[in-house]
């Protein structure tokens, strides 16, 4: 079996008044896996996401990360491990590319030279031409802003990245460049991948497995094509609505 670096087991969260965000969810994530949390807005997805790395602290059960309870971790230390990707980007947007994309090996006590051979290398695998390092981010496009937030997360090297709809505030041609960019990178990166999305397309093409949410709870946990296949209700109604399994089909 493949060694598990992410492992949800029984994990939940709940607010204060005792609704339950996420609800006894079991899962592990291999590694240099892409799996994909797939679900409709308020699924849970971006909350699972951010237990992994902390930003939300588990009610009960228990989740590691490379073996290890993650409130076994330093929280510095975790969060150094791992890579962490949004929709909005987040640029500090008084920062330069070449600071945005240095930040962590910055703090982390790089040398110049190291930070700036990083920073060189990163934007060229990102598909970035170099003269933009010295940019900032309003100067940027939106394809542009949102390789330099891949870039960012990438910086320190860490074995795990944490995406959480990265590409969604992109034009449907931007976006697609992205995904695809972005799926020959992991191939020569062999990253371990946890990556939300609402959108069943962009799941077929980057996972390689989809976890369906459902108000909190994994409904179904498949290979794109086993995903397409499933008899559960609620996976076709969401394979339903966005078209044709035939279609559908050649996004993997």
């Amino acid at each position: 079996m493949p060694e598990a670096v992410i492992e949800f087991r029984n994990v939940s969260y709940r607010l204060a008044d005792g609704r339950e965000i996420v609800r006894d969810l079991t899962l592990e994530v291999s590694r240099g896996e892409i799996l994909v949390l797939l679900g409709r807005s308020g699924s849970g997805k971006t909350t699972a996401l951010k237990l992994v790395n902390r930003l939300l602290e588990i009610s009960s059960g228990e989740l590691q990360v490379e073996g290890r309870a993650v409130t076994h971790w330093d929280v510095i230390d975790l969060r150094r491990h791992i890579g962490y990707a949004i929709q909005d980007v987040g640029l500090f947007p008084h920062y330069t590319v070449a600071q945005n994309v240095g930040l962590l090996p910055s703090i982390q006590n790089w040398s110049k030279e190291k930070i700036d051979a990083r920073v060189h290398e990163l934007l060229t695998l990102t598909g970035l031409p170099l003269e933009i390092a010295n940019r900032y981010p309003h100067q940027l496009s939106g394809g542009q802003r949102q390789r330099v937030g891949v870039a960012r997360a990438l910086a320190a090297d860490p074995p795990i990245l944490l995406m959480d709809e990265p590409f969604g505030a992109l034009d449907p041609l931007t976006r697609s460049d992205l995904q695809r960019e972005f799926l020959s990178l992991q191939q020569k990166l062999q990253k371990t991948v946890l990556f939300v999305t609402h959108d069943l397309h962009e799941a077929l093409f980057l996972g390689a497995r989809i976890a369906l949410l459902d108000e909190g709870a994994l409904v179904s946990l498949n290979i794109p094509q086993s995903f397409l296949n499933s008899s559960d209700p609620l996976v076709k109604s969401y394979v339903e609505a966005f078209g044709s399994i035939d279609t559908l089909r050649g996004y993997k």
